[in-house]
This record gives structure tokens, C-alpha cells and sequence, in this order.
């Protein structure tokens, strides 16, 4: 293919935060993963070499995205807490509602709990001021925790996260129902 990498840096930005597996893309472009591998490599080194980019391609938890680079994360801070549109994804009101309910709470255990990756999610929102990183656990890794701040309290007009709607109780599945799942 002689537009590779520009078909690729299209999938990445169509996947957005969600990313793309290297089986996935592989696929995708009917290539084997030995010769995706490479063009992602090369369209790696492009954006790392090339200092007039504001994006960068990473992979996170085996998960090819398109982030934008750390030199422009001060600005689109400033983007956000100056613009008007002030409206919420579900993603961000998903994030957000795990990290309020569960603070404070991992990267990880969020990622679990929505079944995808979060990393651009939090770092959106760590831009808005609505969440803050409250330390790190003693584990292996030393993850950061998350939890909200004045700012979303704010936002969402809380006196207090006792104000937060009370979660449904989760039944026990019946023997019958799960038969309905083998």
C-alpha cells in the first residue's frame, strides 16, 4: 500500500481513545501483524523525530492511540476551563461516576469496571479540574488514585457525595438464569 501510514494514522484517529489492537489492525489492513508491526513503527518514529506534530502515537495495555503530546497539555487545560461548551460525553459521565462513587479509586480498577481504557478520559478530565490524583497505592506499580474535586462539586451542584443517587443492590444470579448464559 503506498498510503500506509496515512491509513493508519486515519484508523488511529477513528478509534480515538479506545485504540486498536495490533491483531486488530493487522486485520483490518489484510496484513500480517509482522509487516503492521513495522509501518507502525516507522509511523512511531515519524511523530517522535518530528517536533512540529502536537500528536504522538503510544500503546498503552497492547492498544495503539493517538495522544496529544505534553507540550501542549498546558494550553488545552486553558482550552477547557475557559470554553463554553461545558457538555459531557458519556464516557466522561461514565469515568466520572466510577471515580465519585468508588474514590479513590485506579486507572485499572475504572478500565474494569467500563470495559475499556481510560487513559485520554482522565487526562481530560485531570484538565478540567474535575478530578485529582489523591496519592498512589502501596502495591506494585505504585498506581495513582483518583478522586473528584471542588470543581466537579461545583459543576454538578453537590453539597456533599452523599448527595450522589444511592446505586441498585445487584441481585444474586439464579441457577436458571445462568444456565441461560452456558
Amino acid at each position: 500500500m503506498n498510503n500506509l501510514s496515512a491509513i493508519i494514522e486515519g484508523i488511529l484517529y477513528v478509534v480515538g481513545d479506545d485504540g486498536i489492537t495490533l491483531p486488530q489492525l493487522a486485520a483490518t489492513l489484510e496484513l500480517s501483524e509482522e509487516d503492521t508491526q513495522r509501518a507502525l513503527d516507522e509511523l512511531g518514529v515519524k511523530y517522535t523525530e518530528d517536533e512540529t506534530r502536537g500528536i504522538e502515537m503510544v500503546c498503552y495495555g497492547g492498544r495503539y492511540k493517538l495522544v496529544s503530546k505534553a507540550i501542549s497539555h498546558e494550553y488545552c487545560k486553558k482550552l477547557f476551563e475557559h470554553s463554553e461548551v461545558r457538555g459531557f460525553s458519556p464516557a466522561a459521565l461514565e469515568t466520572l461516576a466510577i471515580i465519585a462513587y468508588k474514590q479513590p479509586v485506579t486507572r485499572v480498577e475504572i478500565e474494569e469496571i467500563r470495559g475499556v481504557g481510560c487513559d485520554m478520559m482522565i487526562r481530560k478530565l485531570l484538565a478540567r479540574n474535575l478530578i485529582r490524583e489523591a496519592g498512589r497505592l502501596e502495591v506494585a506499580g505504585r498506581p495513582f488514585t483518583y478522586e473528584v474535586t471542588e470543581q466537579f462539586m461545583d459543576t454538578f451542584k453537590l453539597k456533599s457525595l452523599d448527595e450522589l443517587p444511592e446505586l441498585p443492590d445487584y441481585q444474586q444470579v439464579s441457577e436458571a438464569e445462568r444456565d441461560l448464559f452456558d
